[in-house]
């Protein structure tokens, strides 16, 4: 009868599924809490960012002592619009949360479009 009540799991079989579950769970709880990045730009070029937003830091993430970068390749209209933001690399639970912020940055204008290598690091206190 115990067994019907857990849908026929039985005690082991149940906590091994559990726990891919609670990972999930936890990671997705780390994306929605918010902290602060700090941001590091590594272009080359002379174009000067006027407007920046900072990207969310996973409490969740950053209470578990993990911390990481990513880095991006972006694309700036002449206006100083971001028009793009191209991963290219970096821990994987701040990938979005980088993305969303850069795309929210100003640069000043230009004659033409460029590209901006960015770099945002999340370390943990």
């Amino acid at each position: 009868m115990a067994s019907l009540l857990c849908g026929g799991w039985t005690g082991g079989a149940l906590q091994s599924a559990l726990t891919p579950l609670g990972l999930t769970l936890l990671l997705f709880l780390a994306l929605v809490s918010p902290s602060i990045a700090q941001v590091e730009r590594v272009d080359k070029s002379n174009r000067r960012v006027v407007r920046t937003s900072e990207p969310d830091y996973p409490k969740i993430v950053k209470h578990a002592h993990i911390g990481g970068l990513v880095r991006l390749n972006v694309t700036v209209l002449a206006s100083g619009d971001v028009a793009k933001v191209e991963v290219l690399g970096g821990n994987p639970i701040f990938t979005e949360s980088a993305t969303k912020a850069v795309l929210k940055w100003k640069y000043a204008p230009a004659a033409s479009q460029t590209k901006e290598a960015v770099q945002i690091n999340f370390t943990p206190d």
